[in-house]
């Protein structure tokens, strides 16, 4: 069986949703892109949201983490723009339902219904705000990647051989599993390849972005460091 890793695409999108959650917070504005305002419970929500997906303490995130979860909001918002509702099909109910059942999946103890209402509870979340702002918007923005960046992507057989025999060979050597033909892995690795293409297209398209707009951020305070946590 062939393990890939998640690209960072979709990481990058599946890390950066965000929406308010209960909770006594002073707002103020951290940052305005194209005028959008960003707020200072909207940064809290994302480093929740965050410390919730990768299970670790919101507490403990260091002022490095909570910088770079606001440079991905800023992101996040400059795709969100590039979102034209004229011509955009916006994910389905079913879409939004089924994701969340891969969320509960993959997250310990939230098979049962009280050990996810335990896990949201937890990280000050509720179903229905992820539902409704956090996994609603990640797919609309995977979609928007993905159409606008993966028809520029052309991967070619040599390209695939070379992963196959100079990657994916010594992998499965290294981990005394039995090989793969290549014509059974190729479509497998075609897709990752695919994957990283995007990704590297979208750290371009992202910063093409950010040149072209009008980007603010104010500079944290102690009692916002503290309170973005």
């Amino acid at each position: 069986m062939i393990k890939f890793l998640m690209p960072l695409w979709i990481l990058f999108l599946l890390m950066t949703a965000s929406a308010a959650h209960a909770g006594d917070i002073v707002d103020r504005i951290v940052a305005t892109v194209n005028g959008h305002i960003i707020l200072q419970s909207d940064w809290e929500d994302a480093l929740h949201y965050e410390a919730f997906i990768a299970e670790h303490s919101p507490e403990k995130l260091t002022f490095v983490d909570r910088k770079a979860v606001l440079d991905r909001l800023i992101d996040q918002e400059l795709l969100r723009q590039q979102i034209r509702p004229s011509d955009f099909q916006h994910a389905s109910d079913q879409e939004v339902a089924a994701r969340i059942q891969e969320i509960r999946a993959q997250y310990p103890g939230a098979q049962s219904d009280s050990g996810w209402s335990a896990a949201l509870i937890r990280y000050g979340l509720t179903e229905k705000q992820l539902k409704n702002n956090r996994v609603a918007l990640q797919l609309d923005l995977l979609r928007l990647v993905d159409a606008r960046l993966r028809p520029t992507v052309q991967i070619d057989s040599k390209s695939i051989e070379s992963y196959y025999n100079q990657e994916l060979l010594p992998q499965l050597r290294q981990a005394g599993t039995q090989q793969i033909p290549l014509a059974q892995a190729s479509p497998k690795i075609k897709e990752l390849l695919t994957q990283r293409k995007i990704d590297q297209l979208l750290t371009a398209w992202l910063q093409t972005l950010r040149t072209g707009s009008e980007i603010r951020t104010q500079p944290a305070t102690p009692d916002s460091e503290g309170q973005a946590r």
